[in-house]
Formats: structure tokens, C-alpha cells, sequence
């Protein structure tokens, strides 16, 4: 049975804990059958309702994935094994064009905004019992979602983007619900459903956002939520026009029992405008993050939604970690208040290097995809081979498998470190490695 490794135990937890530790070390590889239910429980004389209990604790937490009559298998790539693994190890004289971080060079110093946090801090202690949301960033918050044409609605700070889905998804859905998500998309959120014990239905996406017929037809499958980038789509650079947000709501709208999160991470960075979905169903929330604004470190995001998710997310919040530090929360509203970034130059800095290189890729005949944020992306025909052929020429990518769950292979190429001396030197790489033909120089 599964070659020399054996299934042990005889409760729920104890074989799911036997399956998940052969797992772990590599006993059971990816995509490996497990025995039907009926028989391992023939094996461990235990009853078939035992071994079902099992089996669903492992798909709930991202182990194996179930198929119907083709049985249960471990998933390709568990849950426990993050995409960031997939990265490139960049070794010393190659430039990295992976990593998807912002350039240091444009954002804001943080000294006197830190300054004044702990200068508020002396004046006024934070203790247990003041509320969780800081007055002046909920005021300033609401101001931008208003001005954004976002439905008024109460707020709630996180640690981050991807700690604010974290909770939504778990205020509303159960192990087993499915989510639409953009594919390519955000790998960390990728990994996030499967790690919920949630399924992703993979949607595609153009320049302009979600593809409305793949989203329909995520629907038709039963999703109970649906995850959109609304600008600076990573790994894609999509940002939703305001004909796909019209599509998309009228879509969303006949469907209002299901959960929409979007996710605006751009907000700061792009000078697209802002064309929302959130206040046509049900449950929603809208998502911002100053990780690409002010700094990753800068561990705050701000979000807005139905009274019911927002409190939802305050009341778990209030279990755990209770709030995100006040010295960060002031640390923002310093920033914010004193314009310590300006948006359309961020955004005019990462443009200007974004569609140089896409220019001088489809110049060399490879086309490719950016139309707002900090990265390209390149389809390509053989994934593996072209990142390792560009780092044999001194320039590293980030694999699109980072980011897929369906869709063609490519990579992602991120501008911020790039100068306009880059250009034609990243150009040429790209276009030997993904075999468009001779690399060739333009004056």
C-alpha cells in the first residue's frame, strides 16, 4: 500500500497526522493516490466513517484534494509549502527583477513620521481599552473611500492585506467553499485558500481585470466568494476599467449572496482611477494596504465593508492579536496627512519604466503586459528554460508558477530597480531566453 510507507492509526486525527507527516518527509509525493477510503479502513480495522473524517481533516487543510470517483490524492503542491519557495535564488552578479518589492528610492522616510507617533504615544498612552481604529486614520480613510466613490461604510485596520482576507474569508466561509480568484494572480493569496481549506476556481484576466465570462461561469459552480485586484494586478499589471467594472457589478449584483474582497494595493502608487464593485452584494470588502506606498515593513492595512464582515473581523480580531499597534496607526496618518509621497510621481516613475520595457519587448517581438503598477508579464512558451537562461545572463525573474493555477506559463519581471540604462539590456535577454530569435541592439 503506497509502496514501502503505511498509513498508521486508528482515530480521525491520528491517521490524517500519519498521512500529513509521510507527506512532510517526502514519503508521499505530490499527486500520489491515496487508498480508497473503504479499503485503508479494511487496512486499519477501523470504521469507513473514521477514514472519511480523516481524509476531510487533510483536505481541509490543503493536504490532499479530492476528485470524486478518481479518489483522493496529495495535492500538487500542499498547502504547507509556500510559492515563495518557488523563488530564484539570485546568486552574486545578477540583477534582481524578481522580488516584486517597491523601489526604495521612492518611498517616504519614516523618521519624523515614527517621531511623531511616539511623540503622540508620551502624550497620550494607548492601554488596553481604547478603541481599535484610530480616530484621525478612520477619518482620513473614509475621506479616501469616499472620494473614490466607495459605499460609506465602518472601517478596520490589519496587519497587511493578506491578514484582512484572511479574516473575511474566515468570518463567511466554511472548509470546502469554493473561491474565484484571478489566475495569474497574487501568489500568496493563492496559497492562502488551499491553507483555509477553501478550493480557488481560477478566472482569467486581460489588461482591463477579471474576464466577466469566466467569472460567470465561477458562479455557475457555486462560488461563495470572488477575490479582484482592482489596479496594479500582480503578477499582470491588470487594472479594472470602467467598462469591466460595469460588467462585473451587474454580474455580481444578480448574485448578492456572494462574498466580494477586493483588493486595491495600488492605491498611492497608480494614477488609473479607482472603479469599484464593492456595495452590490451582500457582504464586501475593499482592501488597502500601504506595503507598496510607505514600505512593506509598514505592517497596516485599512479596510471597509458591510457593517456585518467589518464586525465580524473586529470581534475575531479582539480574540487575538486585539488591535495593530497605535504607533503605526499614527505612523500613517503622519504620512498621509503630510502628503509624503506624491501619487501620480510614484506612479509616473514606475510607468515611464514599465512601458519602456514592455516598448522594447514588443520591438523584439515578445509581447508583453503591464498596464499599471510595478511589473510585466511575459508568456512564454517554455517557463523553467527562459528563467534559467536569464539568469545565465545575469537577470533574475520570478517564475510564473509563483502566481498560476491554470493559465499559460510566463514570467514576471519587476521594474522598480530598473534604470533606463536597463532597458535594452533586459529587452535583448528576455528575447534570446524566450527564443523570439537573435537578440538585437536599437540606437
Amino acid at each position: 500500500m503506497l509502496g514501502e510507507y503505511l498509513i498508521e492509526g486508528r482515530r480521525a486525527s491520528e491517521i490524517a497526522a500519519s498521512v500529513e507527516r509521510a507527506v512532510g518527509a517526502g514519503r508521499l509525493q505530490p499527486g500520489e493516490v491515496l487508498p480508497p477510503l473503504r479499503e485503508l479502513a479494511v487496512y486499519l480495522e477501523v470504521n469507513p466513517n473514521t477514514v472519511a473524517a480523516a481524509y476531510r481533516s487533510l483536505r481541509d487543510r490543503g493536504v490532499i484534494e479530492t476528485a470524486g470517483r478518481r479518489g483522493s490524492r496529495v495535492r500538487p503542491r500542499p498547502a504547507s509549502t509556500s510559492r515563495e519557495a518557488l523563488r530564484v535564488e539570485v546568486p552574486p552578479g545578477v540583477r534582481d527583477a524578481s522580488d516584486g518589492n517597491p523601489d526604495p528610492s521612492l518611498l517616504p522616510p519614516l523618521e519624523r513620521a515614527l517621531a511623531e507617533a511616539a511623540a503622540r504615544s508620551a502624550r497620550r498612552p494607548v492601554l488596553y481599552g481604547t478603541p481599535a481604529v484610530d480616530d484621525d486614520l478612520a477619518v482620513l480613510a473614509r475621506a479616501a473611500f469616499a472620494a473614490d466613490g466607495v459605499t460609506e461604510a465602518p472601517v478596520a485596520v490589519t496587519s497587511g492585506s493578506l491578514d484582512a482576507m484572511e479574516r473575511v474569508l474566515a468570518a463567511h466561509l466554511r472548509p470546502g467553499d469554493a473561491v474565484a480568484v484571478e489566475d495569474p494572480g497574487w501568489g500568496s493569496l493563492l496559497d492562502l485558500i488551499p491553507a483555509l481549506g477553501l478550493r480557488p476556481v481560477p478566472v482569467g484576466v486581460d489588461d482591463e481585470g477579471p474576464l466577466p465570462e469566466q467569472l460567470a461561469r465561477a458562479v455557475q459552480e457555486g462560488v461563495r466568494a470572488v477575490v479582484v485586484t482592482d489596479r496594479a494586478q500582480n503578477p499582470t499589471g491588470a487594472a479594472i476599467s470602467r467598462a469591466r467594472a460595469t460588467e462585473l457589478r451587474t454580474l455580481l449584483a444578480e448574485n448578492p449572496g456572494i462574498l466580494l474582497i477586493e483588493d486595491d494595493h495600488g492605491h498611492g502608487i497608480v494614477d488609473l482611477p479607482l472603479h469599484p464593485l464593492s456595495g452590490v452584494t451582500d457582504h464586501w470588502v475593499l482592501v488597502r494596504s500601504t506595503a507598496k506606498a510607505y514600505g512593506p515593513d509598514l505592517r497596516l492595512a485599512v479596510l471597509t465593508g458591510d457593517a456585518l464582515t467589518i464586525d465580524r473581523v473586529r470581534g475575531r480580531q479582539r480574540l487575538g492579536p486585539g488591535w495593530i499597534s497605535h504607533l503605526l496607526q499614527d505612523t500613517v496618518v503622519h504620512l498621509w496627512r503630510t502628503s509624503a509621497i506624491d501619487p501620480a510621481a510614484v506612479a509616473g516613475a514606475y510607468g515611464r519604466r514599465r512601458e519602456a520595457l514592455i516598448r522594447a519587448l514588443a520591438e523584439r517581438g515578445v509581447r508583453a503586459r503591464g498596464r499599471s503598477g510595478m511589473n510585466v508579464w511575459v508568456q512564454v512558451p517554455d517557463e523553467t528554460g527562459a528563467v534559467a537562461r536569464l539568469l545565465h545572463s545575469g537577470w533574475a525573474v520570478a517564475p510564473g508558477a509563483r502566481f498560476r493555477l491554470h493559465s499559460p506559463p510566463g514570467i514576471r519581471i519587476t521594474v522598480s530597480g530598473l534604470t533606463d540604462d536597463d532597458i535594452t539590456p533586459v529587452a535583448d535577454a528576455v528575447a534570446a531566453a524566450t527564443g523570439v530569435g537573435e537578440a538585437r541592439r536599437y540606437e
